[in-house]
């Protein structure tokens, strides 16, 4: 009577399920899919050619025992491996391998007496031994301080914090997976990795969460190779539930790092495990990666951060102010959001530095100490002059509210105060007309244009307009 090929697989199944722990039975037998039995040959699909050779290393002792007893002794073994072919685009290919002679190697992990008749429940402990990886597996490295409650959302991230909020609530199960988060440095790239983290590890504490920036990765990599256990180093990875890799771009030229990252991924994307990658440009900017990687990224969601407007800069250090418990006057807060645009960092640390000033010299903050103090830091980082900031001047220096430069009244006192902002904004920024006019009530750049032509007519013919002129441009550019 010819035998069930899915039953004598799962036969041999209830065998070695008895003499391995249940964390590798999990990870190495519960993929592999058995596909047919022709005479006394059982062929099984397996995800990769990593896991076929890690099978053949390791286990492959206790595969031919499980085997002989269910086929006798003619009973042999056939790998199927679907394989990935991104040259051309062309569609996946299978080979396939027949089992070899070799014993398997010795390995801490899995080597151990075994009755096929019996079996055995010995707990074996992770075979991992990479130097300082060990507490890693307990410790996912995440700091609880970058979380989604300290995290500004705005129009600049709204996308990127909305799409790494849905993974934590369903890790691996989205279409999001992988989400890469790319923004240019200081913008809270970083963060977010945490946030999801640290939001998982809230949702299902049963999960294994990580958080390694790339640097680590490829030093790990190295140690692995120096110390031939680079089969541990890549199953560690393997059984990771949540994986975050910060600053993904590191990775370019390092052939190897990639190679071993590339199976690791495969890995864990086809058992729905999920990965937030991290990377200063986006997945089409990124050079040195190979190409067969770079579509891999592109498989779920690719979301940017940009540079946060001044409502959001404003509420990032309202909530770091209130969060270390300290008062500021609103002005205060208002100078470093309008002075300070480009970088998230940047912006905290004008603020530490504003704080520890105060504190050490025992001065009360004011407007006059954050000008002292943010003049120094602002020339240091090159400050860019922006839109937000012209109009904020010219507002204070007129003493109107800044909302009458988006207001649609026509009296000529609010018309002249944004005009004078659409003049400075096109002769001190680099930003279009039509950017301009957006800014500025929402209007066309032909409006911005006859702006301008209207103000350089007053200097010419109107002395106490040419003055204000000529004060605000040393108010703005000091």
């Amino acid at each position: 009577m010819k035998k069930d090929f899915k039953q004598v697989w799962e036969n041999c199944l209830n065998i070695i399920k008895d003499n391995i722990n249940h964390q590798n039975f999990k990870t190495w037998f519960e993929p592999i899919t058995p596909i047919k039995l022709e005479d006394n040959v059982l062929t099984i699909q397996v995800p990769s050619q990593f896991f076929y050779e890690w099978l053949e290393e390791n286990y492959i002792s206790l595969l031919k025992k499980t085997l002989k007893k269910e086929l006798g002794p003619v009973g042999r073994l056939e790998y199927s491996i679907i394989m990935d072919n991104s040259y051309n685009n062309m569609n996946p290919y299978t080979i396939k391998f027949p089992t070899t002679n070799k014993k398997a190697t010795y390995n801490p992990s899995i080597a151990m007496p075994i009755d096929l008749n019996k079996g055995s429940s010995k707990d074996i402990p992770n075979p991992f031994i990479i130097p300082g990886l060990k507490k890693i597996k307990v410790q996912s490295q995440l700091n609880e301080t970058y979380s989604f409650d300290n995290f500004i959302e705005g129009d600049c991230n709204r996308l990127a914090r909305s799409a790494g909020f849905a993974v934590a609530k369903n890790p691996g199960k989205t279409s999001f997976n992988p989400l890469l988060i790319y923004s240019n440095v200081g913008l809270g790239k970083t963060h977010l990795a945490h946030a999801i983290g640290l939001e998982v590890k809230n949702n299902f504490p049963d999960k294994t969460v990580l958080y390694v920036n790339s640097e680590q990765f490829i030093n790990q990599y190295i140690d692995s190779v120096k110390n031939n256990n680079q089969n541990d180093f890549i199953h560690f990875y393997q059984i990771i539930d949540v994986l975050l890799i910060d600053d993904i771009q590191f990775l370019a030229k390092k052939e190897k790092t990639q190679d071993v990252f590339f199976h690791i991924f495969n890995h864990l994307h086809q058992k729905d495990r999920q990965l937030i990658i991290t990377s200063d440009k986006a997945p089409v900017d990124i050079t040195g990666i190979n190409t067969r990687l770079l579509s891999r990224f592109k498989w779920g969601l690719a979301a940017d951060l940009q540079v946060p407007d001044l409502e959001t800069r404003i509420a990032i250090l309202e909530k770091k102010l209130y969060k270390d418990g300290v008062e500021m006057p609103r002005d205060v807060i208002e100078y470093l959001a309008y002075n300070i645009t480009s970088n998230i960092r940047e912006l905290e640390g004008a603020l530490i530095s504003i704080l520890a000033q105060s504190s050490l010299n025992k001065k009360a903050i004011t407007l006059d100490l954050a000008k002292k103090m943010i003049d120094k830091f602002v020339k240091n980082t090159s400050r860019e002059i922006s839109i937000d900031y012209i109009q904020k001047i010219v507002c204070d220096y007129f003493g109107l509210p800044l909302e009458v430069i988006n207001s649609k009244t026509r009296k000529r006192e609010i018309v002249q105060v944004r005009q004078l902002a659409m003049y400075f904004s096109k002769k001190l920024t680099k930003s279009s007309l039509a950017t301009i006019g957006l800014h500025c009530g929402n209007k066309d750049h032909a409006t911005v244009l006859h702006a301008c032509k209207t103000v350089n007519n007053l200097i010419d013919t109107d002395k106490q307009f040419r003055n204000y002129v000529e004060e605000l441009d040393k108010k703005i550019v000091l």
